[in-house]
């Protein structure tokens, strides 16, 4: 006859074994993803390896502090999509269980505070694979960076649902634009690990996307060829290149990255290239504008109004920074205080 304490045993090893997740569901082969040539396959796939990793963590562990533990010995370049998929381990055992968030809040509230970004986008993977909306069932998190959440959701619905999400490029029912074009961001990430980092091809798939949903696409590839990584300096020019009128919105994705990589204080070389090729100023100078765009909201943002607006203050110092450039390219006699009255 099995104790309690064995029945207790057991059901923990079989919600262990449900939860836990096989690195074969990010094969890009697997996926029938662009499989490409160099280093970049590699790149992305071990990426979302240590994403993988990180809910494992959560889930094998028997604490948030444990989970930590284990994400802390990965090397410091990985760590981030760790932490994100820790807040997806953390949130999905939230929401089961209907702890209101009692581990999501643990995580944010200790080391995962130095990635805050990657944590909140995480959460909102939670809730796409259990066929949520984001942020039912987990009053947690930063206000503002909560809309991450839908960030995640759109990662996820593009990774795993590709055929439907991006090959038919649909969408879910009922969502409002402010949803809708934050899930795109995240869209526009998966589509970077899609096309495995191929500018031409990226640029193919989004040109199939409904003109207004285009801008929020390119932010996300923006996000992912900076924090991820996988194209060289030639290809990133060419990407910035593709953007072309959407140039501003793939410069504010970069500063997002630039910006999530600085909270944790980890530099990573491909982020430096991209945030040059990008943005035109390096990784620290872009996440210095994602700051002062931030302040520039006043108190207490937290509307989805505030998210766009932010997104939004990020674009126009890329646009100003790139104005000023243009100009002294091409010998612009005007002093630099009337520049800066423009």
């Amino acid at each position: 006859m099995c104790t309690t304490g064995g029945g207790t045993a057991s059901k923990n090893t079989l919600a262990k074994s449900l939860l836990r997740q096989g690195h074969g569901q990010v094969d890009f082969g697997q996926r029938r993803f662009r499989l490409g040539t160099g280093t970049a396959r590699q790149r992305l796939e071990d990426s979302a390896r240590a994403f993988l990793e990180g809910v494992n963590a959560v889930v094998e562990n028997a604490g948030v502090e444990a989970a930590v533990d284990s994400i802390e010995r990965f090397e410091p370049q990985w760590r981030g999509f760790a932490y994100e998929g820790a807040g997806m381990g953390c949130a999905i055992l939230d929401l089961v269980t209907l702890s209101r968030g009692r581990r999501s809040a643990a995580l944010l509230e200790g080391v995962g505070n130095s990635y805050p970004h990657l944590v909140h986008t995480g959460m909102g993977w939670a809730h796409a694979r259990l066929r949520l909306r984001p942020w039912w069932g987990l009053p947690v998190g930063d206000p503002l960076l909560r809309w991450l959440g839908w960030d995640g959701f759109g990662f996820h619905q593009g990774f795993f649902r590709s055929d439907a999400v991006i090959g038919a490029c649909r969408l879910e029912r009922g969502l409002s634009a402010g949803h809708r074009g934050i899930r795109d961001q995240g869209l526009g990430r998966a589509l970077w690990f899609h096309e495995c980092a191929d500018p031409d091809g990226v640029a193919r798939r989004v040109a199939h996307f409904p003109v207004h949903r285009r801008a929020d696409l390119w932010s996300g590839i923006g996000l992912a060829a900076t924090y991820a990584g996988g194209a060289d300096s030639a290809e990133l020019a060419r990407l910035a290149g593709s953007a072309g009128r959407y140039a501003a919105d793939l410069a504010q994705g970069s500063v997002f990255a630039c910006a999530a990589r600085q909270a944790c204080g980890i530099r990573v070389e491909h982020t430096e290239r991209a945030a040059t090729a990008l943005t035109g100023v390096p990784a620290a100078e872009a996440a210095g504008w994602a700051e002062l765009a931030l302040a520039a909201l006043g108190d207490n943002p937290h509307s989805v109004q505030h998210y766009e607006r932010w997104r939004a203050e990020i674009r126009a110092f890329w646009s100003r920074h790139h104005r000023a450039k243009r100009s002294e390219s091409r010998g612009d006699p005007r002093s630099d205080e009337e520049k800066a009255l423009r």
